[in-house]
Order: structure tokens, then sequence, then C-alpha cells
């Protein structure tokens, strides 16, 4: 008797559930709201990267703001001026080409075996942020990368990464120029400089020759050599640290050449 009731009781769990699935089936597929077809066409030309730089929780939630809410076609950092262009044609605007796109690069050359003699042995958590709390790090520079791998950490695409010589280093073929290791960085080291950039200063000190010299043998030492010797280059020196207009685009391989220190750093 006890065992008929069991079964009972199964067989009425098991159609009631499958009348509930049933209905659901059928309400999904009447009642569903049908996605509207532009927003699928801006998802497959945005990257993907869903890096919210845009200022939206990802690809597509920024291509239904554009289409549902009228939000503006030039939010994505990362987009090129084609795929501008195409998402302009589907909304059916015309779009003004946005500047050239930047991509980050870090302002600090300071490999583990330049590094001079810490001023105290740091045993905390490892990253930026925790090493920068004491001191801004144990390093004599107070300017350069800690190496700590915070920016490697936000970063959404993975363009950040260590090279053989533990320098920290942006894959600028893969970054989507989101700024969230600018964000991330505190100590300021990770510039956005134009894609087409061909060289960069690789330093962030301030100081005087004398003591950027001290404090790391790789920086920049503001001789103004890079100046004198691609004068249509771009270079500029802001204080004792040497930089580039980019708006300039004059030949910068002889300044590259002529740094005593090789802190002008060609971008691959």
């Amino acid at each position: 008797m006890s065992f008929l009731i069991l079964f009972a009781s199964v067989m009425i769990v098991l159609s009631v559930g499958l009348l509930l699935g049933f209905i659901i089936a059928l309400a999904s597929r009447f009642l569903s709201v049908p996605k509207e077809e532009r927003i699928e066409q801006i998802e497959e030309i945005l990257p993907g990267a869903n890096c919210g730089a845009c200022g939206f929780a990802g690809c597509a939630a920024y291509a239904e703001a554009v289409v549902l809410n009228g939000a503006p076609l030039t939010r994505c950092t990362s987009l090129s001026a084609d795929g501008l262009r195409k998402i302009g044609g589907i909304m059916g605007q015309k779009v003004e080409a946005q500047a050239e796109p930047e991509k980050a690069f870090i302002a600090c050359h300071a490999a583990a075996a330049d590094a001079p003699e810490r001023q105290f042995l740091y045993s905390g958590l490892d990253d930026c942020n925790s090493r920068a709390l004491f001191y801004k790090g144990s390093k004599k520079c107070k300017y350069g990368c800690l190496g700590g791998g915070s920016c490697m950490e936000v970063c959404p695409v993975n363009a950040i990464y260590r090279d053989r010589q533990k320098r920290v280093v942006v894959d600028r073929r893969k970054c989507v120029s989101c700024r969230k290791c600018v964000e991330a960085c505190p100590m300021n080291v990770i510039r956005m400089i134009p894609e087409s950039a061909d060289y960069a200063v690789a330093c962030s000190h301030p100081g005087k020759g004398v003591q950027t010299k001290a404090d790391c043998g790789v920086g920049c030492l503001g001789c103004s050599l890079c100046v004198k010797n691609s004068p249509e280059g771009g270079f500029v020196m802001n204080g004792f640290l040497a930089e580039i207009d980019y708006t300039r685009s004059g030949d910068r391989a002889k300044a590259a050449e002529k740094c005593p220190v090789r802190c002008i750093v060609r971008i691959k």
C-alpha cells in the first residue's frame, strides 16, 4: 500500500513538472521579445573585450544602449575608424572619424638587473598598490615601475606581461585602450601614446641627471641630446625629463641612437 502511495506521488510530481516545463516553453516562444537586429550587428563589430571603458558593463550592453537609448557611437576607445563608420551606417548616422587610438606604454625601462640596491626588504602583499604604501616601494627610484603586476591583474585582454628581464611590458597589439592599467598604477608610469608611435621615452624620473643616475642606472639624464639630434622628432624637455610631442612626425631614430642611457626605446 505504501509503495502505491509513493509511486503515485512520484508520478504526480513528474506530471506537474512536465506540465510546467511545457508551459514555460510555450511562454518563451510566444511571449519573448525578439532581439533588435541592429544590436546584434553592432555587437559583431565591437571588439568583444568587455573592458568597460565605454562606461557600460560590456560590449553587448553598449550595443544595446546605442540602439535603444541613443548612446554616443564614439564611446568605444578601441574601435577602429572603419568599425566606427560601419556602426554609423547601421544607425543611419554620419560619424566623424575618431582621433588615432592610443595604446598603453610603461614609461620605465629598468629591469631587475638594472635596479639599484633596495632601501629595505619588503615582505608584504605582492602587488604595486601594497608596495607603494611603504615609502613608494623599496627601490631607490620613487618614480619607476614597482613590478608587482597590479596592471596585469586588471587588464581584460592579458596584454601586459613580464619579459625575459622581468620588466612589466605591454603587448600593444593586444591592448584595447581601456586605460584600466593607467588607473591601477600607483606610480603613474603608464602612458597612453598613439598607436602609430615608433619611439617612446621609457623613464618617469623628473629629477636632475645626477639624482636619476643615483636612483636608476637607465633613467633619463636630462642631457637634451635627443632634442639636438632629432630636432624634427618632437622631443622636448619637461624640466629634466625628455618627452615626445607626437603631433610631430620627424625622424627619432638618431635621438634613440645618441641617448647615453638608451632610455628612448623603439616601440614594437
